[in-house]
């Protein structure tokens, strides 16, 4: 694991969860228990403090960051895209942050909502629980049915189950 104190902000690292050696988590950073975050991925609270819940999937080359005093806090059980950036202050619990979206400074998103692959919500904006958003700016697409909620139980589990089984499975063979 690439874990960081910044000056005296040490991150929290919960019981079961896997940070590849390739990630960063930086300063004040809270990482609830089962998370998976994945290699390249930055989570970086110098300035700020950032607080994930149970369950989350940080996947590859997600960058999260809080602002200069600010608490960014997202929820249990959330998936972060390859390759998103979220700069924001919540998102709700079930949410999916999609591959390349972008979550600017100030934005929320509500309980089970999506935003789309690529999808920027802009600076101040917000989203309301169970509204999946699209396009740049980011704009109201639909709304979550049982049918997403059904595949998103069964994909935070992949996860889920990456983040225990990577702690005994996962070997380095190349020396």
């Amino acid at each position: 694991m690439a874990i960081y104190r910044y000056k005296d902000l040490l991150p929290s690292i919960g019981n079961e969860s896997y940070v590849s050696d390739s990630a960063r988590v930086i300063g004040n950073v809270v990482l609830g228990e089962g998370c998976y975050v994945g290699h390249g991925a930055i989570i970086r609270a110098d300035y700020g403090t950032i607080i994930i819940g149970q369950g989350t999937a940080i996947e590859e080359g997600v960058v999260i960051h809080a602002g200069v005093d600010a608490t960014f806090s997202i929820g249990n059980r959330v998936t972060l895209g390859h390759g998103a950036i979220v700069h924001g202050d919540s998102i709700g619990d079930f949410s999916v942050v999609g591959m390349g979206a972008v979550m600017g400074r100030g934005t929320s998103l509500g309980e089970w909502s999506i935003v789309a692959e690529g999808a920027v919500v802009a600076r101040g904006q917000s989203v309301k629980d169970g509204t999946i958003v699209g396009g740049v700016p980011a704009e109201e697409i639909g709304h979550v049915t049982e049918r997403h909620k059904k595949y998103w139980k069964w994909a935070k589990e992949v996860y889920r189950n990456l983040a225990r089984d990577y702690e005994s499975c996962l070997e380095r063979i190349d020396g």
